[in-house]
């Protein structure tokens, strides 16, 4: 299954399903097949994805240090980042604050 996040002021963003909903699940929305996210509920969804971001970021970065102090080998860090993965949502997210409309999926 994929994800397809559309707007009014935006192209559309296509996620595999894994991805979508990880993001789903961080902003507080049920992981359906559809959904919508209001203009007013924007900014929570966003300050919501820092948060993730910044708390991904910070156990990676503990993980690294954590094998270095032990003198491991570092973990190889996921291929794909919590931040990569959500700043293209993030930028959609923004874009339709800015022109307050919702962002729809699966419609």
């Amino acid at each position: 299954m994929l994800y397809k996040f559309k707007s009014k002021v935006t192209g559309d963003l296509i996620m595999l399903e894994p991805n979508g909903r990880q993001i789903l699940n961080i902003i507080g929305k049920d992981s359906l097949a559809k959904g919508i996210l209001l203009p007013h509920d924007i900014p929570t969804a966003i300050a919501a994805l820092e948060r993730a971001i910044a708390q991904d970021e910070a156990a990676l970065e503990q993980r690294r240090q954590s094998a270095h102090d032990a003198g491991e080998t570092l973990p190889r860090a996921d291929i794909v980042t919590l931040r990569q993965r959500a700043v293209p949502f993030i930028d959609m997210l923004k874009q339709c604050q800015r022109a307050e409309k919702e962002v729809v999926w699966g419609v």
